[in-house]
């Protein structure tokens, strides 16, 4: 009896140490580099810690990971309306991070959903003010105007959202046939403007070379011989001899 009592006693001992070896392993608590630990004291904001070991107090302290790196958010399609009322669907993607932990985890619940549907919204509403044509050639410009709000947006949440990046902007089929008709009318105007200006080039060329010839007569006589060579070099049957112009207008007088 006396071994089953004192067995009993030093379980008695043992039971605290062991529960206070169990609190100790539990408290502790390990962040990466790029992590960092909103702690909370009674419900109340203490500190943010990390990165490194931390020591946690169980049910006193609970801390909140926050993930430093830049995050990729898929938006996903929105039906966007343009000025000149035109139906398309766009989505892009968008890259943020958080730069206050402690802002993200008080100020706002779920930052990334709420970063998220901030995106969605402010797509539709920016790119509503463009028409068609600057949504497919200015996505550049369209790009930094929805950067520029959203980081005002999330500021206030510790984000900070670094680049936005239109994906694609999809079209119905006879918004598709419409474009590719306007772009071959196109090109059949710019191919009419280079012929009228080639003609015009030509034109003055020819003016140019009149007022040569125009000046020295013999070099016109010239210029018929040359005219005469080259015919009689493609193995012709009709042979054209020039006559020469103060000629015609002795027989005329």
């Amino acid at each position: 009896m006396t071994g089953f009592f004192d067995l009993v006693a030093a379980s008695g001992y043992l039971l605290p140490v062991g529960a206070i070896l169990v609190l100790l392993f539990a408290s502790f608590r390990i962040l990466r580099e790029y992590e960092r630990g909103v702690v909370f004291m009674l419900g109340r904001l203490w500190k943010v810690k990390g990165p490194g070991l931390v020591i946690v107090v169980p049910y006193i302290q609970q801390m909140v990971r926050i993930d430093l790196r830049t995050r990729v958010l898929d938006v996903p399609p929105q039906d966007v309306i343009s000025r000149d009322n035109v139906s398309v669907r766009v989505n892009a993607v968008i890259y943020f991070r958080v730069m206050d932990p402690e802002r993200a985890i008080v100020r706002v619940e779920h930052f990334n959903e709420a970063t998220s549907q901030l995106a969605q919204t402010t797509l539709r509403s920016v790119l509503g003010q463009h028409d068609l044509d600057e949504m497919l050639t200015e996505r550049g410009k369209l790009n930094a105007d929805i950067q520029q709000i959203l980081d005002a947006s999330t500021d206030a949440w510790g984000i900070k959202v670094s680049n936005v990046e239109l994906k694609h902007i999809d079209l119905n089929e006879s918004m598709i046939r419409a474009i590719a008709k306007q772009a071959e009318a196109e090109r059949v105007r710019r191919a009419k403007i280079i012929d009228a200006e080639g003609e015009l080039q030509a034109a003055e060329k020819l003016a140019g070379a009149g007022k040569i010839l125009a000046q020295q007569p013999e070099a016109m006589q010239l210029r018929y011989f040359n005219a005469l060579q080259n015919i009689a070099g493609e193995r012709a049957r009709t042979i054209i001899f020039p006559v020469p112009m103060n000629l015609l207008q002795f027989l005329k007088d």
